[in-house]
């Protein structure tokens, strides 16, 4: 160890991550605590990494963070997350962020502070390419002052915003790719109640745990939309046919529309979505360049039933380029000859996930009708939920595994795995 030179040993400090774990290695000898005062540059805060954080005193962690921070000289990744119990104060807030000014790449900021500390002034026309900020307010935003030239990512995480400033914040950063927001609380003041954002560089947008009326996205570079526990109204997506893959789950919402947008897409993925299912299949119809279908736990309102738009049929001949295909319906008696209708096959599919909540006759028929319509196929995963008797577990899970396996004999080339939960 004594012939490591010291920039390997700080990248090996920085491999380590959690702020006490580097404290801890740095004490090995003179050479680690030149190494990590030279050569360290990742630091992370975490409770995850070290429990008894929870423990401390406010002011204790101040001092503690403050004096970790203040032995580095060339910090690019600062990580700060010690839960909600703690406010930090003003002063060595700014002091961290100051003093790591010229360096910093990185940051992630999830503490509440009082008072409010402007993160987003204090880190403005930087070098900053990734920044998670949250528990926060973010107050007026002049993209002349706080601007982010090389900002990539950007997540916001239980913080307050307009609607206008939300909209100066993407100006101000004209190369941001990655834009997230999670829980955040959006005050829009139009008589629309509508959101508008807009970013001519934007490639991915995520939501989380969101609520609001009406949302238009103008983005004409997106490549990934992902929308996951969102409650809205409407979601207008504006682009230039570049969306590649769209994910909704647990989803919320009575309409939909992103155009032209659709028909270059690759990967769709919904699970759990509240909406009608009529209004959603022509939004996607025109995805013939599909290569990977995900349709979980779809639940089909009274307009929706017997419709032609959930069967293996529409599917084929919509998607001719489908590889991987996962379905899971809630199936009746009256719904299987409608699911199975049609002689089309599923040419390129070779990995296939099927699923229901009831383990019973109705799914072996319809998995058997599925694989008969797949000539391509290697690999079947089976997902199935238990009910809360083990007696009719054991019961259930017998019969059902001795219907598969006899119907699996003519389908010997297929690899399946099962999946309970």
């Amino acid at each position: 160890m004594e012939s490591l030179p010291v920039e390997v040993i700080g990248n090996i400090l920085s491999k380590l991550g959690a702020a006490r774990d580097v404290v801890v290695a740095s004490t090995t000898c003179r050479k680690w605590r030149v190494a990590a005062r030279h050569h360290l540059n990742t630091l992370c805060f975490n409770t995850a990494d070290w429990p008894v954080y929870r423990d401390l005193a406010t002011e204790d962690l101040e001092v503690l963070i403050t004096q970790t921070i203040m032995q580095t000289s060339c910090l690019q990744h600062l990580s700060i997350m010690l839960g909600n119990n703690n406010e930090f104060s003003a002063a060595p807030v700014i002091a961290w962020l100051m003093f790591t000014r010229e360096s910093l790449r990185f940051l992630t900021y999830m503490m509440k502070t009082k008072p409010c500390v402007n993160v987003l002034e204090r880190c403005g026309k930087t070098k900053l390419e990734r920044l998670v900020l949250g528990h926060t307010l973010i107050p007026t935003v002049d993209p002349a002052v706080q601007r982010f030239p090389s900002l990539l990512h950007l997540t916001l995480s239980r913080v307050i915003v307009s609607s206008a400033d939300l909209n100066a914040l993407l100006s101000a950063c004209p190369k941001l790719e990655v834009f997230s927001l999670i829980e955040t609380d959006i005050n829009v003041s139009n008589s629309a109640n509508t959101l508008r954002l807009t970013s001519s560089s934007l490639h991915t947008f995520y939501t989380e745990d969101l609520t609001l009326d009406n949302v238009i996205l103008e983005a004409d570079h997106l490549e990934t939309l992902h929308l996951k526990s969102t409650q809205m109204d409407t979601f207008v997506l504006k682009s230039k046919n570049s969306l590649r893959v769209l994910k909704i789950e647990g989803t919320n919402m009575m309409d939909m529309d992103i155009g032209e947008a659709s028909e270059l897409l690759e990967d769709l993925d919904v699970s759990d979505f509240e909406m009608s299912w009529s209004r959603f299949f022509p939004i996607i119809s025109r995805a013939s360049k599909l290569s990977k279908l995900r349709l979980w736990r779809l639940r089909f309102v009274e307009e929706d039933i017997g419709r032609e738009d959930v069967d293996i049929e529409t599917i084929a001949v919509s998607f001719p380029r489908l590889n991987r295909l996962a379905l899971n319906y809630e199936l009746d008696d009256g719904m299987l000859s409608q699911v199975l209708r049609g002689s089309s096959l599923l040419e390129k599919v070779f990995f296939l996930e099927l699923g229901s909540s009831v383990i019973n006759d109705l799914f072996v028929q319809w998995i058997g009708g599925v694989l008969q319509r797949s000539p391509s196929l290697r690999k079947l995963v089976i997902h199935g939920i238990l009910s809360d008797s083990k007696a009719d577990d054991f019961h259930m899970i017998g019969k059902f595994t001795t219907s598969i396996v006899n119907l699996m004999r003519r389908f010997s080339n297929v690899n399946v795995e099962f999946n309970y939960t």
